[in-house]
């Protein structure tokens, strides 16, 4: 059974499978594979769907951690953090209407919105695990 303290590892894994997910579709659609790439997007969706719940679970039951890691790599980690956190709050909204106007065939806006959802979301799934391992790896919790 999983523990809330194995939460962090599992929501990592997570973000590390939505941003393959996500790369497999964008390769998808480039050479034209259109129902590869709505399933990929889909998953990743769901995929994304689960770890929100999980993150969210985590964040309202599991204790806070605060970052123990001391001189360069602690302005590094809390730009990464900031970052992450300021585009993953985009990201639900983002994700949710590309997918919407995807599956409506709106493909003109959906190709718009999408130029703008990937970078964002690519971008949020790998920071999630920069953070994990900086975190709870590397430099572990301030005591």
């Amino acid at each position: 059974m999983i523990e809330i303290s194995d939460l962090p590892a599992f929501n990592a894994t997570l973000n590390s499978i939505s941003f393959v997910l996500l790369l497999s579709g964008y390769f998808c659609m480039k050479k034209g594979r259109i129902q590869a790439h709505k399933r990929f997007m889909i998953s990743a969706f769901g995929v994304s769907v689960l770890f929100l719940a999980s993150y969210l679970t985590y964040r309202f039951c599991g204790e806070e951690k605060r970052f123990g890691g001391q001189g360069w790599i602690r302005p590094v980690y809390f730009v990464i953090l900031i970052t992450h956190v300021i585009l993953a709050a985009t990201v639900p909204v983002l994700a949710s209407w590309t997918l919407v106007l995807g599956l409506k065939g709106k493909l003109d806006k959906h190709r718009r919105l999408a130029r703008w959802t990937l970078p964002i979301w690519l971008y949020v799934c790998i920071t999630g695990v920069m953070v994990y391992v900086l975190l709870f790896r590397l430099y572990g919790p301030a005591a």
